[in-house]
């Protein structure tokens, strides 16, 4: 089953140069898939558009997440915000509330399954309180249910904010750059938890991510852009050192962790789109 369908996708933030150039892909459920790429590459930007938040360039672009059309041609469709309950997004910055508890931020995961009228007064039953303590001990942080957000590592509450796509029941998880600012051990940490997540519940993840390795050890598919294009998808075993190389030049090194072993030197230009090999999942 095809759980994500992008064709043609435009994004055009200036007149003189596109965040998203014909973008084009699919996604299967159940896969793990790493997007990768250079600052300003746009993988943000395209992750966005998936969960309905940005809307593309109005000439034909189109986007299907699980057979429903999130957009077309520039325009948000109706049915975006019934398919947005199925959709998590774990964002770089972990978008909690840091003055409410995690067991309260995980339960907003609900507020578009609930009565708005229940979910605006922050009345949950005792069953989706228990179901959000489950999401939380999944993740292992159901001892600091009651404390305040802010209270936590930024490892914590990632993986807060992971719990709060498991209780909303999300059919496809979009993290954006989620371990960006964590040190290694919570890196792995989070990526543990989203690999569990997808193997368990065969739970769709798209995972953007600015370091290879990661890439290499979690996702089995991934997918390389480069201003603003897909320049690579294909198995991540293919990311070699030389491979990288070719696909962003000196720009190659960000994309291994400081201290990597295997981290490519710098070449002094990539090679030009047309001459890679675009190889298909």
């Amino acid at each position: 089953m095809l759980v994500v369908d992008i064709s043609g996708l435009n994004k055009s933030f200036t007149r003189d140069k596109r965040a998203l150039n014909d973008v084009r892909l699919q996604v299967r459920e159940g896969e793990m898939v790493a997007l990768i790429g250079a600052s300003g590459s746009g993988k943000s930007t395209l992750i966005r558009h998936i969960a309905g938040l940005l809307r593309g360039d109005r000439d034909g672009g189109k986007i299907v997440v699980f057979g429903e059309t999130i957009q077309e041609n520039g325009k948000i469709s109706r049915g975006a915000r019934k398919v947005r309950a199925e959709i998590g997004v774990v964002f770089q910055q972990f978008n909690l509330v840091s003055r409410l508890s995690v067991l309260t931020n995980v339960l907003m995961g609900l507020l578009g399954r609930v009565p708005a009228w229940r979910g605006s007064l922050g009345l949950f039953t005792k069953s989706e309180k228990m179901r959000a303590m489950a999401a939380l001990h999944r993740v292992g942080i159901d001892a600091d249910a009651s404390k305040k957000a802010r209270n936590l590592s930024g490892g914590q509450q990632q993986r807060a904010a992971i719990a709060r796509t498991i209780t909303q029941g999300a059919r496809l998880i979009l993290a954006d750059e989620p371990i960006a600012s964590l040190d290694p051990a919570s890196s792995r940490k989070v990526m543990n938890t989203l690999d569990r997540v997808n193997r368990e519940d065969n739970v769709t993840v798209i995972v953007s991510l600015h370091q290879v390795d990661y890439a290499k050890d979690y996702c089995k598919r991934t997918i390389a852009m480069r201003d603003g294009s897909v320049v690579f998808d294909g198995p991540s075993t293919q990311l070699t050192p030389e491979f990288l190389r070719e696909l962003y030049g000196e720009y190659s090194s960000e994309l291994f962790a400081d201290g990597s072993e295997d981290a490519p030197r710098p070449a002094a230009e990539p090679v030009a789109k047309k001459d890679l090999a675009v190889a298909s999942s």
